[in-house]
């Protein structure tokens, strides 16, 4: 009877040699079909992937959940299996040892026929072995000759590191798959501990058959278990999951489609559920983002509907205005003073009134035309704008609104004069209502306030400050000051003035902003000259 694994020199060639057949068998057939079997295996994959894309979220969490739970089920079967496979044979090298105790305590040593075989029919073996104190000898012999085709070694082993673990583990569990592999025919040898002494031992010889039959039932009853177990836990996790995650999802997602259809109905945004988790601050968020879109679009839709209309009020303003310049140049011919003092600035306010209405008509759009930059002189500019609004001496509100100007007359800025002009205009229009507004409100004095322009050179920027005594302006405004339709302080405003003026500001690479201030509103106008390439 063979020893141990080292006795089998011819058995270990003849695997080596099956592994090398096998493997250059293999090499050989995947050499000749290569390039076909991967275009076979790329196809599959390509068909595949596009029947997982059409899956929807609930077949692909199914799916995914039963092949996640089915895998832990074969993490734990093979093991099982395996620790299985080990007591089988423990029990049979326990029922071995008690065997050899009873032909050891037989007389003389001398076991007869009958009990032999029933002691090797009871230990379910055919032949025992054992290793005392140094010497090895055959306590049961096997009835006939036989060739062992598997030695396994069960006896006890040191702690060698938790790789060396791992290793032993993974054998055990090649050696259990491989019973079911095996045609059940084999003759296999196993070794076990005999004892305290670690160099004591005991051997049987057993054909490996009642143990593939009893792992066959043993492995049956853990697969339907198994399986019993794995539709369940899918089911509990799939409807778990679909309820937390899964129905959310598919309600934002429909919600989402809907919405899309029709965003400026205000009926189709989503309603967010009582969740606090991420679930429900998405649903909070879409539903945020759903309200301030179906707000811009009725507001985008009311002011394309606002242009449309001014663009139309525009064409006849415009042949209004020509008939009325028209008049108006008539008034030159008058040689009173007062008339030609003013008929100039109303013919240019004609021209630029007729000008803004046809560049509106021109662009159809709410951008604003590049700036004509050219150095000017800003006094006569804003005396200009201060006699268009009847500022300063010899205005219709010279006794009520007391006009001042702090502008050297030789200061040039460098702008678009018709831009400046505008933004200059608003500006103080916006101060001159602020001061009506603050006088309706508080019986006094004819004396409305006081209107202030300054303006000032710091190296190659020109700062403008637009200043007056009114009432300020309110913190409700403020945050939307230059968005129209959105920043007026003024019932009835539209806000138009300031976004105006700061747009055509920007133009230049300019910036409008408003400063703090303990009484009435101040504007600046931080104005750079342009670049020098």
């Amino acid at each position: 009877m063979p020893r141990d694994s080292d006795e089998q020199p011819e058995q270990r060639d003849t695997a080596i040699g099956n592994e090398v057949s096998e493997t250059a068998s293999w090499r050989a057939l995947t050499g000749s079909d290569r390039m076909d079997a991967a275009r076979g295996t790329g196809t599959l994959k390509d068909r595949a992937r596009r029947k997982w894309l059409r899956l929807g979220l609930p077949a692909k969490l199914l799916l995914l959940t039963s092949a996640f739970v089915m895998l832990a089920e074969v993490l734990i079967f093979v093991p099982s299996i395996a620790n299985y496979r080990v007591t089988w044979l423990s029990d049979r090298l326990t029922a071995a040892r008690l065997a050899a105790l009873s032909a050891e305590a037989q007389p003389g040593g001398s076991i007869p026929q009958t009990l032999r075989a029933d002691l090797l029919m009871t230990a379910q073996v055919k032949a025992v072995a054992i290793k005392k104190e140094g010497q090895r000898r055959m306590v049961l012999p096997p009835e006939q000759a036989m060739s062992v085709d598997a030695v396994y070694d069960l006896r006890r082993r040191d702690w060698q590191g938790l790789i060396d673990e791992v290793g032993t583990r993974a054998s055990l569990i090649g050696d259990a798959l491989a019973v079911f592999i095996s045609g059940g025919n084999r003759i296999i040898r196993v070794l076990g501990d005999n004892g305290a002494n670690p160099d004591d031992f005991i051997e049987i010889v057993l054909p490996e058959a009642p143990l593939k039959a009893v792992m066959i039932r043993y492995g049956l009853n853990i697969l339907g278990l198994s399986i019993f177990i794995s539709l369940i836990t899918a089911a509990l996790v799939y409807l778990t999951l679909s309820r937390l995650l899964v129905q959310p999802m598919m309600r934002i997602t429909r919600s989402m489609v809907h919405f899309s259809e029709k965003p400026e109905d205000a009926d189709r945004i989503i309603t967010p559920s009582d969740r606090f988790d991420e679930v429900g601050i998405a649903e909070r968020e879409l539903a945020r983002m759903q309200a301030e879109l179906s707000h811009l679009l009725l507001q985008k839709n009311r002011l394309a509907q606002l242009g449309l209309a001014v663009s139309k009020i525009n064409h006849d303003l415009r042949n209004m205005l020509a008939n009325a310049q028209l008049i108006s140049d008539r008034l030159t011919q008058i040689p009173d003073p007062t008339v030609q003092r003013f008929a100039p600035k109303l013919i240019a306010s004609l021209d630029r009134a007729i000008n803004f209405c046809t560049d509106s008509l021109k662009f159809g759009r709410a951008q604003e035309a590049p700036p004509r930059r050219e150095l000017i002189r800003l006094r006569p500019l804003v005396s200009e704008v201060g006699d268009g609004l009847g500022l300063g001496a010899g205005g219709a509100r010279a006794e009520e609104i007391v006009w001042k100007l702090d502008i050297d007359p030789n200061l040039r800025i460098d702008a678009d004069r018709e831009h400046l002009f505008r933004v200059l205009s608003n500006l103080t229009r916006n101060a001159v209502q602020a001061l009506e507004i603050q006088a309706a409100e508080k019986t006094g004095p004819n004396l409305l306030g006081d209107i202030g322009i300054k303006a000032w050179r710091e190296g190659r920027r020109v700062l403008v400050e637009v200043r007056d005594s009114g009432p300020g302006v309110p913190p409700m405004a403020r945050a939307n000051l230059f968005r129209a339709f959105q920043g007026s302080s003024r019932k009835g405003g539209t806000g138009l003035g300031l976004a105006i003026a700061y747009e055509l500001i920007a133009t230049h690479g300019g910036m409008l902003e408003l400063l703090d201030s303990d009484r009435g509103a101040v504007f600046r106008i931080t104005m750079p000259d342009r670049s020098v390439n």
